[in-house]
């Protein structure tokens, strides 16, 4: 199982039901029926994804998160989940809100357009980056929403939306004392455990 996962592992409790946005291939989802008893489905756009999810035995349905959640009835989740997908909605701030409706706990994770890398790549070479962790082009990213570790607090400040647990990690998902004392600045990926 992915690191980042295995963090979001230890936020779920055993029996609880889960909603997985953007669930991918449905690791996440396979690994909690397995070891937690967890029930719930996944919502996800790409079909190759789905097959993978019909073939794990996972309950998937074939949704575009940018088409809203409204159908999806409140706090019908004990807990709802988002890995790498939130930069890549149209709207993050309602996703986010919908998260808390749908969920008494959200989860989320996202890649950190502050990190040290981007911030020297932009003010020396003017553009956009491309690397391991940001391998697109500006023209073809599937990030649509370039934000920090900061903005998003400020975004859950605003909303009222109180944050339980925040791991900041690298691209291996280690973390240091280096990380913890300047976050938004070093940490590559944030995991964020929410409620109201």
């Amino acid at each position: 199982m992915r690191p980042d996962l295995e963090y979001i592992s230890q936020w779920i409790k055993p029996g609880s039901h889960v909603l997985d946005l953007g669930c991918g291939d449905g690791s996440l989802l396979d690994q909690l029926r397995q070891h937690k008893a967890v029930t719930g489905y996944g919502l996800e756009i790409d079909t190759q994804n789905i097959l993978e999810c019909v073939r794990k035995g996972v309950d998937v349905v074939h949704r575009d998160l940018n088409d809203g959640l409204d159908d999806i009835d409140d706090q019908s989740f004990d807990t709802v989940i988002m890995t790498q997908s939130l930069q890549q909605t149209r709207k993050p701030d309602a996703i986010v809100e919908a998260m808390l409706r749908i969920g008494r706990e959200a989860v989320v994770t996202f890649p950190n357009f502050g990190h040290w890398t981007v911030r020297s790549y932009l003010s020396i070479h003017g553009r956009m980056p491309v690397s391991e962790n940001l391998p697109y082009t500006w023209y073809e990213t599937p990030n649509i929403h370039f934000f920090t570790f900061r903005d998003f607090e400020v975004l859950c400040r605003e909303r009222g939306i109180k944050i339980l647990t925040r791991t900041v990690v690298d691209r291996n998902h280690k973390s240091n004392w280096r990380i913890q004392m300047l976050p938004n600045f070093l940490g590559e990926i944030a995991l964020y455990h929410m409620t109201r």
